[in-house]
């Protein structure tokens, strides 16, 4: 039975063992799964098996630019607890890898695992972490970009922002942008990014909020109403409509000035999506009681 690179990743993901042993352990089980996770027990190798099996959904993002200002990079990495995420030596763990990405343009987390080291590799390095620091640690996702780039990191390391400028910016106003990515979590570059269908989507729903208020409205009155309320919702998704944070009073659009245009964004927001650890310590109590 054949087997995908997404089987090899499934596989370590159980068991908390190198991609290269997942391979040969699912080549001898013919590609059965549970086959070659009790080869993997049975050789030793899954000493990590249940660390594997915990969530990680702590963590930090964290990013990088080059000094020439011409590579950035954007990586979520996640561990087990806050406090882990809080640590000297996690930190300095994800800036290892956020560099690393950004010298050898790795093409997906797998490649980056695999990618050579300080004379390791990245999957190594982390599995080495794993038995320092005693949790699970899972490099979640990444982005790099090669333009007039410019980050920002919010919070410790809650949130990260990768945002590209289509020349030489000036840098403060680069690094606002960045800024009020990270506050104000626009979906869009500028209102014509806004797909039809989700522009029709919103008048839908603005259409009946109107016909259920208490008093009717003529058509004429709904269709105005529609339209302001459309380019109420242009500056909560669209950053150059946005009210720039730092001045309320001016739009992101004339903040920037025409300096330089923003091509394209990233932002991560750690842990979102991920399913949290719930800590249920009565029931924890009840089955001490009940041994």
């Amino acid at each position: 039975m054949a087997f995908t690179a997404k089987d090899v990743m499934k596989l370590r993901e159980l068991t908390g063992t190198g991609m290269m042993d997942c391979k040969k352990a699912l080549t001898e089980a013919d590609g059965d799964m549970d086959r070659a996770a009790e080869i993997l027990r049975e050789k030793g190798l899954a000493a990590a098996a249940k660390k594997a099996g915990r969530i990680a959904a702590e963590g930090i993002v964290d990013s990088y630019i080059s000094e020439d200002g011409m590579v950035g990079v954007v990586v979520e990495v996640n561990c087990e607890t806050d406090f882990v995420a809080k640590t000297d030596a996690f930190k300095a763990l994800v800036a290892k890898i956020a560099k690393q990405i950004a010298e050898t343009a790795p093409a997906d987390v797998e490649a980056l695992l695999a990618s050579e080291m300080e004379g390791t590799t990245v999957e190594a390095m982390l599995t080495e972490s794993v038995a320092k620091i005693g949790e699970k640690i899972n490099v979640r996702r990444f982005e790099r970009i090669e333009g007039f780039v410019d980050s920002y990191i919010h919070l410790g390391g809650k949130i990260g922002v990768l945002v590209e400028a289509d020349k030489k910016p000036d840098a403060e106003k680069i690094h606002d942008v960045a800024l009020q990515i990270a506050a104000a979590k626009p979906s869009y570059i500028v209102k014509e990014e806004v797909p039809a269908d989700v522009i029709e989507h919103e008048k839908k729903i603005l259409r009946e909020q109107a016909l259920n208020e208490p008093k009717p409205k003529p058509e004429a009155i709904i269709e105005k109403m529609i339209t302001g309320r459309i380019q109420k919702y242009f500056k909560e998704v669209c950053l150059m409509e946005q009210p720039f944070v730092k001045d309320d009073s001016i739009s992101v659009s004339k903040m920037i000035g025409g300096d330089f245009e923003v091509k394209r964004f990233v932002r991560y927001e750690m842990g979102e999506g991920l399913e949290k650890r719930q800590d249920d310590f009565a029931s924890e109590v009840m089955a001490q009681i009940n041994k």
